[in-house]
């Protein structure tokens, strides 16, 4: 009897800035072989060229029609995506303080989110995807076969974002003040504030390596594929 392919799962990752989604979301995709689909290269990538074409963070008409008139892909590659704007790598520019803080700004805007989940949802709708963000399971794949939400006390998460770029001095009380007020935002903003999905398993990886964290998730998804 001929075996029958298992059916490639979406998979959400959602939770803060600094809890680890981008490093789970990539390293989880590399060993099932899937596709990690990272919203918010997406949205730094669109920043960047808000702050290119000079056009407001404020100004969501404007960067909504910005959006319309850009082209942005995500290559996979074994050191996790490429990011293409307009045919130009832009994947080191893209995680550069301003664009960063200019990501953050853009992503309220309803009109631009719209637009972005539109985008992600024809990029997953085959399956095979790891997804980070912090919609995932709440607006972007609302049926995802799997819905994990990723939390870790504040401070940690901040202390994680500030080794992860390598800040210290002067400077890290400011990038720690970014992603408190970053936070917020998210968690405040009218169209699909950052929260966990009914359905989501909460994972707090303050007291979590990587490893740890992986090897969770990693259970579930095979408990989830031996049901799919």
């Amino acid at each position: 009897m001929d075996a029958t392919p298992a059916r490639k799962l979406i998979i959400a990752v959602d939770g803060p800035a600094g809890a680890g989604k981008s490093t789970i979301a990539s390293r989880l995709a590399r060993k099932l072989g899937y596709v990690n689909l990272e919203s918010g290269a997406m949205y730094r990538a669109l920043a960047l060229k808000a702050i290119e074409w000079d056009v407001s963070f404020d100004d969501a008409a404007a960067l909504r029609k910005l959006a319309e008139n850009s082209r942005i892909v995500l290559e996979p590659t074994i050191g996790g995506n490429r990011v293409l704007l307009d045919g130009k790598d832009v994947s080191s520019r893209i995680r550069e303080r301003d664009v960063t803080e200019a990501a953050s700004r853009v992503s309220v805007h309803p009109p631009v989110r719209e637009w972005m989940v539109a985008r992600q949802q024809e990029m997953g709708k085959d399956g095979g995807v790891v997804m980070e963000g912090r919609d995932i399971g709440t607006k972007v794949f609302p049926h995802a076969d799997l819905k994990i939400f990723l939390d870790a006390d504040p401070v940690v998460r901040e202390q994680r974002r500030l080794d992860q770029q390598k800040i210290k001095g002067p400077s890290a009380e400011s990038m720690a003040a970014e992603l408190r007020e970053r936070d917020h935002r998210d968690r405040t903003r009218a169209t699909s504030p950052l929260v966990s999905a009914p359905d989501a398993i909460v994972i707090d990886s303050t007291q979590l390596s990587e490893d740890e964290v992986l090897k969770q998730i990693d259970a579930l998804v095979r408990e989830k594929m031996a049901t799919a």
